[in-house]
């Protein structure tokens, strides 16, 4: 049995203890409990621990307590995709509260001047790519020779994608190295090995014994192009309660903003929550939704992390995670202590693959639904429904409308359809003729004219559907 340990009775310092209380984290998680004490102690650690175990603050806060805001790089923290080093980076920036520590991403896909100019700044920790950083290593900007503290995270994911040369690179270059944590979800031999050549006889943690709870609540999804999921969410709150209160969750931080100025613009009462607000703001926004003071907040996954509410009646997934246990953390926001819940995922072409991963993963029960209808007394959408044909049509952007005449011969059909719509041929594509019914494609751009014309007898068919 998993007995719960307080942050607070480990020897850590009090800007850390600090900015846990600011963010409500007041009890480990098993990965924490077993791991922290070790690593504190100065051990090498090998943890076993699935996202969503808590395994970033299990290397975050030793990581922390390690340092000292100096601007001299003490600690390197190396993940395999820029994703997971942003989220990182914003959950060790929430945990450290007050205690200044200079936290700098390193990862491809941006502007390297820019880095350049960040870590000459002052840093104190690096949470990089193994690509990106041995590239600002051999330019100069970064020297592996200051950082003491190494953390590998998610190992086996940097196996999957045949990064381990890279990191056994940067490792080599690594002299002051005293202590090295390595996180993994799965410890294939190849981990094992590597561990053994490059760590001092590490302590193993292996804990994936945590089950994930799936709350006892309504999900829904809803099949909707990115044009009209704002949307169905201006449908979804218009029907809450005077008391009822919801999260909405996306991907990014910009995402957070993008629908916190959309939503005020509709006239929705909102706040956005995402780690590069500021310390203050986000307790206000926290504590004000914990009053019950707001009733609608948009946060990323680790923004939302110090949000413990019961009175959460409803959580949006404007984006479907791309993580398989952050769906599970996020729509466990509601239905506490038996009230009612419900989960809503909003579900575009391209995200159906995933959201059936989450699904099988956690043999989930997930009703495809409809948009809700408006709530009695309301007769207009707070929020404008788009014409959208993306979501029907393939990669060349070409849309299959099914029509219920047969009579018309192809170059009948095409020439009914470019007079009518005034487009060239190369709009309209493939026309295929059954026994029942033609299909025929045309270019999204002319697809909502195209509808309107078919039903206005403009051309001598009828819409069945898209």
């Amino acid at each position: 049995m998993f007995t719960k340990t307080r942050f607070e009775n480990f020897e850590l310092k009090s800007e850390l203890l600090s900015g846990l209380s600011d963010i409500g984290w007041d009890l480990c998680t098993e990965v924490q409990k077993e791991t922290i004490p070790l690593a504190l102690e100065g051990r090498d650690v090998i943890g076993q621990a699935r996202t969503g175990s808590g395994k970033t603050a299990a290397f975050g806060l030793p990581t922390l307590n390690a340092c000292e805001p100096t601007g001299q790089l003490q600690a390197l923290i190396l993940t395999p995709t820029r994703e997971l080093a942003n989220q990182v980076a914003e959950e060790l920036n929430n945990i450290q509260g007050d205690y200044g520590l200079a936290i700098v991403t390193v990862y491809g896909g941006t502007d390297i001047e820019k880095q350049a100019r960040q870590l000459k700044s002052g840093v104190d920790i690096i949470v990089g790519t193994p690509g990106r950083v041995m590239d600002m290593t051999e330019r100069k900007h970064i020297s592996l020779e200051h950082p003491n503290f190494f953390v590998l995270d998610e190992a086996d994911r940097m196996l999957d994608m045949g990064f381990f040369p890279d990191i056994m690179w940067v490792i080599d270059r690594m002299n002051n190295r005293s202590q090295t944590l390595l996180f993994s979800a799965t410890f294939p031999q190849e981990i094992i090995d590597a561990a053994n050549e490059f760590m001092k006889e590490p302590d193993f943690v292996l804990t994936n014994t945590e089950q994930l709870d799936i709350p006892p609540i309504e999900q829904f999804s809803v099949r909707v192009g990115r044009a009209n999921k704002l949307w169905v969410v201006g449908r979804l709150l218009v029907g809450m309660e005077k008391e009822d209160q919801t999260i909405i969750f996306t991907n990014t931080k910009r995402m957070v903003d993008l629908l916190v100025q959309r939503l005020k613009k509709h006239r929705f009462s909102v706040d956005g929550l995402h780690g590069d607000m500021s310390q203050n703001q986000r307790e206000r926004i926290i504590s004000n939704f914990k009053e019950g003071n707001s009733s609608v907040v948009i946060a990323t996954d680790v923004a939302a992390r110090g949000i413990d509410v019961d009175g959460i009646t409803m959580v949006i997934n404007y984006d479907v995670p791309d993580d398989v246990d952050s769906y599970v953390h996020r729509i466990g926001r509601t239905g506490r202590i038996g009230r009612k819940g419900e989960a809503w995922v909003l579900v575009g072409r391209d995200d159906v693959p995933q959201l059936s991963k989450i699904i099988a993963t956690h043999s989930l029960q997930v009703t495809e639904v409809e948009a809700p209808e408006l709530p009695s007394g309301v007769d207009r959408d707070p929020v404008k429904k788009q014409d959208d044909n993306s979501e029907a049509a393939d990669v060349f952007g070409m849309v299959p409308v099914r029509l219920e005449t047969t009579s018309l011969s192809k170059y009948e059909i095409l020439n009914q359809v470019m007079s009518s719509l005034n487009c060239d041929e190369l709009a309209v594509g493939d026309i295929t003729i059954s026994d029942k019914h033609t299909v025929v494609e045309i270019h999204t751009k002319h697809a909502t004219l195209a509808l309107k014309a078919f039903n206005s007898r403009n051309i001598s068919a009828s819409v069945v559907n898209i």
